[in-house]
Parts: C-alpha cells; sequence; structure tokens
C-alpha cells in the first residue's frame, strides 16, 4: 500500500519496537476503510486507537527475529529451532502474569522483556539493546589442507582478522578481531579454513531510554541447549528482583553478571 508523504514521516516517529506493528495496523485499517494510500489522518486514527488499547495487547515479553529465516545468505547459523524453544519458555514463565502482579497502573510495551536472535554478527534484530541478545556464530579453524593463496577469506573478512603468512603463506585467524561470522569458511576453496565452534553468543541487560546501556556478552560460545540454560537462569534473576517492572539491564549488576558468566563459562 502506497503511503503519503506526510503520513510516512508520521510512522517513524512512532518508538522502533513498535513501529511496524503500528505501521500494520494503520495498513490493514486503511485498507478496510477501501484506501490505496494512507494519509496522515489515517496514522492519527489508529496510533490513538492504538495506544488506547495498547494494555490488552501486550503480552509480557517480546521476541525479535533478523531477516535469516528469510534466506539470508549472511547466516552462520540457523536460530529457528531456538526460537520455539525460547518462545515456549517465556509463556511458560508467565510473565505477564507477574507485570500484572509487581506494575502499578497499565501495562505498557516498555515494561515487556525483550529477546532478540540474530543469526549473524551483522545483528539486524538489534540484540545489543535488548534484555537478553543471541547472535549466531560460527568460528574458524586451521586444517592441514594446503592453501592455495586465493585470497578469498581475505576479501570476506570485513574486520581483517585473516592475514597469509609463512611459506608457505597459510592463513593466520586474528581471533581478537574475528566475529565468528563463518563468511571466510564458506569462500575457502580447498577446506583450509574449517568450521570449529558452531553455537551462539549471548549478551545481557542492554536497554535504551533515558540511561541507555549496551549488552555485555558472556565469555563464550553456546549451544542451543546452553543458550535456554542461561534464559531461564536470568528470567529467575529477574522474577527475584524485579520490584517494580523495572528492565533487566537496570537490576543487572556487575556483580551479578560477573556471577553468570561464571556459572556458564562454556
Amino acid at each position: 500500500m502506497k503511503w503519503s508523504p506526510e503520513a510516512d514521516e508520521a510512522i517513524r516517529k512512532v518508538p522502533f519496537f513498535v513501529r511496524k506493528r503500528v505501521r500494520s495496523r494503520v495498513e490493514a485499517d486503511a485498507a478496510r476503510a477501501g484506501k490505496k494510500t494512507v494519509t496522515l489522518a489515517d496514522v492519527k486514527t489508529t496510533q490513538a486507537r492504538y495506544l488506547s488499547s495498547m494494555a490488552s495487547e501486550i503480552k509480557g515479553y517480546q521476541i525479535e527475529t533478523c531477516f535469516g529465516p528469510g534466506g539470508c545468505p549472511n547466516r552462520a547459523i540457523a536460530s529457528d529451532g531456538l526460537l520455539e524453544s525460547i518462545e515456549a519458555l517465556m509463556k511458560k514463565e508467565d510473565l505477564l502474569g507477574f507485570l500484572r502482579e509487581r506494575v502499578k497502573g497499565d501495562l505498557k510495551f516498555h515494561h515487556e522483556f525483550r529477546i532478540a536472535l540474530a543469526d549473524c554478527p551483522n545483528a539486524c534484530s538489534q540484540p545489543q539493546i535488548k534484555d537478553i541478545g543471541i547472535i549466531g556464530a560460527s568460528t574458524p579453524r586451521l586444517t592441514e589442507e594446503p592453501c592455495s593463496q586465493c585470497e578469498a577469506c581475505l576479501e570476506a573478512c570485513r574486520e581483517n582478522a585473516i592475514a597469509l603468512e609463512g611459506d608457505p603463506q597459510y592463513p593466520r585467524i586474528d581471533f581478537s578481531r574475528c566475529l565468528n561470522c563463518g563468511q571466510c569458511i564458506q569462500v575457502c576453496p580447498t577446506g583450509t579454513l574449517a568450521e570449529g565452534t558452531r553455537g551462539f553468543r549471548v549478551q545481557l541487560g542492554g536497554k535504551l531510554g533515558r540511561h541507555p546501556r549496551l549488552a555485555r556478552e558472556l565469555p563464550a560460545i553456546y549451544s542451543q541447549q546452553q543458550v535456554l540454560q542461561i534464559v531461564a537462569a536470568c528470567l529467575r534473576f529477574y522474577k527475584q528482583h524485579s520490584r517494580h517492572g523495572e528492565r533487566f539491564g537496570q537490576i543487572l549488576s556487575s556483580t551479578d553478571f560477573k556471577a553468570l558468566a561464571e556459572r556458564f563459562p562454556g
């Protein structure tokens, strides 16, 4: 559906974490009214209706994903199964009931616990500013297969984490630069670079708002089962320490983060 310039400008001012939902609602309302172009009046009408019914649409949590399941070529790992397991865990924890007990007044979307899954370090779902951010990872390792010095891995690595050294030349990986995206593995024609560890990076306590903070990353790459254990541990901590619906990042201190890192060393 087409949008007028004024309507498009207005929708861009809606907070990003509900913008997609509001945009879909505006288009649906306009379509029901038989319109082919969304106007500023349509945006204002739907937005007012949406805000008045916000409490009824809150489910206690949000899980966001990247474009990976749609066939993104950058996927380091497929998180489809993990997404379903996390969704089941969140429903079981009844965060909506918890928030209704702890929050005074109407619930709003910013009260919801937020998790984001990204299948590669491009992180389109913005895991760095969520309560829990999960990022797909595939670490490279060197094999004994001879290197052809084609330099495909050098071209694929955006972090300049690979160099060809020695005589004969072989790839050298600087893991302090490597983001474990797996792109160098995919382009290596000789098998000199192969997959080492495949799993997920986990970041905790990111948030926006008046006191924004990027999430802090746990020290390892985790299996799907380990990620579920980490999510469950974080939810238990959140329920124990959130008194009025505060964000996870507000109550997770450096000491608490360190304790979780020691509990899940990988």
